[in-house]
């Protein structure tokens, strides 16, 4: 039995293949209905701290342990200022004495850090400026509904280096898959994330050329060019329009494999990185990869939370 329980969550990268595959085996058993009726987080709660606005991240968490038997508390920056109102240690020191567990969708990474040096109870990133990890747990749920074998499996990610494509390299290295990220001159991913996984064997290539990665790839992944909280850089990507030749449409989708599949985390910008079309698209699984955000998190917090 895969035992998390207690541990943090900040990071792919925490988890060994085995802690992996337990979560990936959870949340299929899960969305199979095989937990139905049974409440193992009965009496838990989470608290969830959002810097940034939510759709999935916060509806998937709050019915997530609504189904699991437990209850969450929502908690928007106006209400707590995490480092203004009052530092995050004591918003840590706080919340470790009420609740069980604390999921945070914040803006900078080190703010999930302070959050774990200082609580007892688990911290969970919801998304920061480095990386996304429970997205990844949702993504590469959907691609094993589609693939029995992650191994050698080749995925493409097109678009911004951002903390999608760093979640992406770290899931390389955990599941074997062959990964390739196209982005444009100066938009790469973290180079301290990629030289960590190819120095433990990753399979990763980089490359400013998204037609030639798109083609033959079993995945089709593509992510917003300005994340929340660059919004200020956004004229000046459209203008110079540095992403021109990136944009995922049914052309590129044709691209791929004929079993191929197109993923996109949301929400989308159509008319920038992808168009309603590729979204609609018969090779586009993005409306699963959603649903599947419900699935892969309450597996997560199963597996953290329980007794």
């Amino acid at each position: 039995m895969t035992d998390l329980r207690g541990r943090d969550f900040l990071r792919n990268a925490d988890l060994s293949p085995l802690e992996y595959r337990g979560i990936m085996d959870t949340a299929h058993a899960l969305k199979r209905g095989e937990f139905k009726g049974q409440k193992p987080l009965e009496g838990k709660t989470l608290a969830m701290i959002f810097e940034k606005p939510s759709l999935r991240t916060r509806t998937t968490f709050d019915v997530a342990m609504f189904q699991l038997g437990g209850h969450s508390v929502n908690l928007t920056n106006a209400e707590i200022g995490l480092g203004t109102r009052e530092p995050i240690r004591d918003v840590a020191l706080n919340l470790e004495r009420w609740v069980d567990g604390i999921m945070a969708r914040v803006f900078l990474h080190s703010t999930l850090e302070e959050l774990a040096k200082h609580s007892s109870k688990p911290v969970i990133n919801g998304l920061s400026d480095y990386l996304h990890p429970v997205q990844l747990l949702a993504d590469f749920q959907t691609i094993e509904e589609h693939f029995s074998s992650m191994k050698g499996l080749p995925v493409t990610y097109i678009g911004d280096g951002n903390n999608m494509a760093n979640s992406f390299i770290e899931m390389a290295l955990l599941t074997g898959i062959n990964f390739t990220i196209a982005t444009p001159r100066g938009y790469e991913p973290n180079a301290a994330v990629l030289l960590e996984a190819l120095h433990q064997g990753a399979t990763i290539k980089i490359t400013n050329d998204p037609i030639a990665a798109a083609r033959g790839a079993k995945v089709l992944y593509t992510d917003v060019w300005v994340s929340m909280g660059q919004e200020q850089e956004a004229s000046e990507r459209r203008k110079i329009r540095d992403f021109a030749g990136f944009q995922v449409n049914p052309e590129m989708l044709e691209l791929i494999d004929s079993d191929g599949i197109f993923l996109h985390c949301l929400p989308a910008h159509y008319g920038e990185e992808v168009v309603e079309a590729a979204t609609l698209h018969p090779k586009s699984k993005v409306f699963d990869q959603a649903e599947n955000r419900l699935h892969a998190q309450k597996a997560l917090l199963y597996h953290v939370l329980r007794d």
